[in-house]
């Protein structure tokens, strides 16, 4: 009782607070609602830009995977910050000198307007689908585990699910729709602090739950048990093959940092440059001591369990269940709630975001006052939603749950990040590249993981057990062996697309070359440290990783 009642009245606190920071902001206007009135600090951006990444699909989902494959899985995290320094001094400078409130709205000034609607299409079905289902899933398998629900409420497991998946997305609805991206902001900043403590706090009880009562006994207990597990370079068959940090891994950190609407709107809010790329290199710091709280706690949980739960996936809240002291479960399950509306709402906002400015203005009422925009992106939002809510539930077996996000991203996210970073570095490609670039690299990547990459793992793994191979492990390593992995393949076709766009470049160019034009809706004087700060960032993560490579 006393942890609901904790739950609860944090909660309660965050949403007052969040209404109080907000409740003057103008948000009938494109900038007020979506971008909070390019008003955001470095601490707010910094503080939003975490929570939006630090959701459960990352908390539950890449603990999972650390639960399963060691330290190695760590590059999601580790090589972000390189990803965010890249950002910081490359892209958001040009960002917000062509004054820009999502990220289509450069393709249409860099190629044309259709392929500016392709890419916010993209978006959008990248999100109904994929990820605004995932955040609900393993949200609700986190308040779930940690509330026991089934039990509380007496309802089956699926049952349990389902509700949570429906509490969460109304609450998340509210915040997201009628709030605003300040809204979203300012209750991220707070939950942001609580996540950091909270998040810390469980591998330290965790450790000291496998160390009799020491944190130090616990950490060397958990080395000396599976030194192997605690090497950074990930080998064949595992979630993260060290080949593959450099190939299509900093290309997926790149789109995901530099060019996903959910993220970069945060620092596209700026109030100016230096604030932006301060805010960005700061998240980008915290970020180095993310496999403390998203990795570390995962290989606590195989050495507490024995590598005996059901799903790798429950890895993360049964062990919150297990270690945290009881007081402390309400706290931190408010502090992980926070978390999961933080992703769901951040998804749902840059959704209307995207559908109000490149598809309402642009294609349904092109003389719509902005306060039409904003309420018909409203209503789109709730519709988006509602359907994220009934797509849930399904994705209950669809494996490795932060892979699978991973892997079915790439649909959108390479073609997307091909066409954004060509059109930044070329003058003279032309529009028609921009489109053959979306829809071949979309359909090269649907072609390759969907239908050849079956064939030849089925192929492989019958001529192993034809062969006599029964041993599970043998097994898997075939199976990774057979093909490719996913982000060697991303990498592949990042390449191939550029190419075919720059061969469409150099035999029907633009008539014109394209200039970014300075729109002066804020100032673009970077942060005079930004070159050095970003060289210390890159170093320390370097450093780390040669430091845990056997």
């Amino acid at each position: 009782m006393l942890g609901i009642l904790s739950f609860v009245g944090f909660t309660l606190l965050v949403a007052l607070i969040a209404y109080l920071a907000t409740r003057k902001t103008d948000e009938t206007s494109s900038d007020g609602y979506f971008l909070g009135g390019r008003s955001l600090t470095a601490g707010v951006i910094a503080g939003s830009l975490l929570l939006t990444n630090l959701s459960t699909e990352q908390i539950v989902g890449l603990n999972g995977s650390a639960y399963t494959d060691g330290l190695s899985v760590m590059a999601w995290e580790t090589l972000a910050a390189i990803a965010m320094v890249v950002t910081a001094v490359f892209l958001l400078p040009r960002y917000l000198k062509g004054g820009l409130t999502t990220i289509p709205q450069f393709l249409a000034k860099r190629f044309d307007v259709t392929t500016k609607t392709i890419t916010s299409g993209l978006f959008l079905t990248g999100y109904v689908v994929v990820l605004l289902p995932v955040i609900l899933y393993s949200g609700s398998v986190a308040i779930s585990g940690m509330f026991n629900v089934p039990e509380l409420l007496g309802v089956s497991d699926k049952t349990a699910l389902v509700l949570c998946i429906w509490g969460i997305g109304v609450i998340g609805s509210i915040y997201a729709v009628f709030g605003g991206l300040k809204a979203v902001a300012v209750s991220d900043s707070i939950n942001a602090v609580g996540l950091i403590v909270g998040g810390i706090l469980i591998p330290i009880f965790g450790l000291m739950a496998i160390g009799d009562g020491n944190m130090f006994t616990g950490l060397d207990n958990l080395i000396t048990s599976d030194a192997a597990r605690f090497d950074s370079t990930g080998e064949a068959g595992q979630e993260v093959p060290f080949s593959t940090i450099f190939t299509g891994m900093m290309l997926v950190q790149l789109f995901y940092w530099g060019t996903n609407q959910q993220i970069i709107q945060r620092a596209l809010g700026a109030k100016n440059l230096a604030e932006g790329q301060k805010g960005l290199l700061l998240a980008s710091f915290l970020k180095i001591l993310g496999p403390l709280i998203l990795v570390l706690p995962g290989m606590i949980a195989y050495y507490y369990f024995d590598g005996g739960l059901a799903s790798s996936d429950l890895a993360y809240p049964e062990l919150v269940r297990a270690v945290l002291p009881k007081p402390l479960v309400g706290f931190f399950a408010a502090v992980l709630f926070g978390a999961i509306l933080s992703s769901f709402n951040s998804v749902l906002n840059s959704s209307v975001t995207l559908f109000g400015i490149d598809i309402y203005k642009q294609h349904i009422n092109k003389e719509a006052p902005e306060k039409t925009v904003v309420k018909y992106g409203k209503i789109f939002g709730i519709c988006l939603a509602l359907a994220a809510m009934f797509i849930a539930p399904m994705i209950a077996n669809a494996g490795s749950l932060f892979n699978y996000l991973q892997e079915i991203n790439g649909i959108y996210s390479i073609p997307i990040f091909t066409i954004i970073v060509v059109g930044y570095l070329t003058k003279r490609v032309p529009a028609i590249a921009a489109k053959i670039g979306i829809f071949s690299g979309s359909l090269l990547y649907i072609i390759s993981q969907f239908i050849l990459k079956g064939k030849f793992v089925d192929s492989a793994l019958e001529s192993a057990k034809a062969s006599g191979i029964t041993d599970s492990a043998a097994l898997k390593l075939i199976e990774a062996d057979a093909y490719p992995h996913f982000l060697h393949i991303m990498a592949i076709l990042f390449v191939t697309n550029a190419a075919i766009m720059l061969l469409i470049g150099k035999f029907y160019p633009r008539k014109e070359a394209f200039e970014l034009e300075y729109t002066k809706q804020v100032s673009i004087e970077p942060y005079k440290y930004v070159n050095h700060v970003g060289i210390a960032i890159c170093v320390i993560v370097v450093g780390i990783y040669i430091y845990f490579a056997k």
